[in-house]
């Protein structure tokens, strides 16, 4: 593996004091941020009937039911993985967002990159990444470390995501960008997702990365209507999402178009359906269904675990409606095994011989 030396010297680079989830901290660039992305409930405090207690959050990770069962996080690969993460300066969300594929990914020689820094200007409750405002912060040198790593890896596939920047003027559109340039200028050959941020809707943004030479476009809208607050930020929206998405394919009818869905969060059967319906007519290509895990004792508490026949049953709505695929699991994410989302055979997933009795 060559050497490639680190030429940034815009933050600090010293160690930070170990926090705890929900807690504020100063950043080495010199911002507040909010470890894990939620606050720790006061006492007392009013949480919301989709939040519980300790003692409810205990009894929830004891009745894990087995299906949810990860690769562990180790091995030479990962190993090699994660020295070109921290050489280069990159963030993933397998780490910031505690993806529990992040063994098996790794070990396999990719990672899903995380553009714009650790720290998302949004507190979505689902999600652990930090949260804070970095008042325009960014990495310039970043696009090009990322084309190296890329290159590093040998990837031929790779998805590209990022956190929110409703601090920057265009929501980090133009960096999304050069990034992507940059991968495509050293690897012709790699193909690039872009798991990308809402841009709140400024479709002006949106069209500035489907124009730098993404293969697909991702937008995320997560879970149903219904769910969507107190699930996301108030600045996000189920609307929101489904127009991005819609703009998406007017803009550049090629490039295919994805979104993902988590399951377990509370959501009917019929608003399932009812939002499958809502993406096709948006002209989304393909969908991904994974089951909601709560990150902290701080985020959403799990409604209900999906069971694997269950996803099985959602792929084959999904797949009627005209979906070109539908890869559901309950450890699917939405950039997990991306690259083979086109075998049409659930991304090598077999649902059915995964154990089915919960403990």
């Amino acid at each position: 593996m060559p050497e490639l030396k680190d030429a940034s010297k815009d933050a600090p680079q010293a160690a930070l004091p170990a926090v705890r989830s929900g807690e504020k901290y100063v950043t080495p660039q010199g911002f507040t941020a909010v470890k894990d992305g939620v606050k720790r409930p006061s006492a007392g405090a009013d949480v919301g009937p989709l939040v519980s207690r300790a003692a409810d959050v205990a009894r929830s990770a004891a009745r894990k039911p087995p299906w949810l069962r990860a690769k562990m996080a180790s091995g030479p690969q990962f190993a090699a993985v994660k020295s070109i993460v921290r050489e280069h300066r990159l963030s993933t969300v397998c780490e910031e967002a505690k993806c529990p594929n992040i063994g098996e990914c790794w070990n396999a020689g990719t990672a899903t990159i995380m553009l714009m820094g650790a720290v998302c200007t949004r507190a979505c409750r689902f999600c652990a990444v930090d949260t804070g405002n970095p008042r325009g912060w960014l990495d310039r040198e970043e696009p090009e470390n990322v084309a190296r790593s890329v290159e590093l890896m040998g990837l031929k596939y790779v998805v590209l995501t990022s956190v929110n920047r409703d601090d920057l003027e265009d929501g980090g559109a133009a960096h999304y960008a050069a990034a992507v340039r940059a991968i495509k200028s050293r690897n012709p050959a790699t193909a690039v997702e872009a798991l990308t941020p809402d841009f709140q809707g400024v479709m002006r943004d949106v069209c500035t990365v489907l124009d730098s030479g993404v293969d697909v476009f991702a937008q995320n809208v997560e879970t149903v209507r219904r769910l969507t607050h107190p699930v996301r930020d108030p600045r996000a929206g189920y609307e929101q999402s489904v127009e991005v998405l819609r703009a998406a394919k007017a803009h550049r009818p090629e490039v295919l178009t994805k979104t993902s869905l988590m399951l377990g969060l509370g959501e009917s059967d019929a608003e399932i359906r009812e939002t499958m319906t809502d993406l096709r007519a948006a002209g989304v290509d393909i969908l991904t269904l994974g089951q909601y895990l709560r990150p902290t004792p701080n985020h959403l508490e799990v409604q209900r675990f999906v069971a694997p026949q269950e996803f099985d049953r959602y792929r084959e709505w999904a797949l009627a409606l005209g979906f070109l695929e539908c890869v559901a699991g309950p450890l699917v994410r939405s950039s997990y095994r991306a690259e083979q989302a086109l075998a049409r055979n659930n991304a090598g997933l077999d649902n059915a011989r995964l154990p089915r009795q919960a403990p």
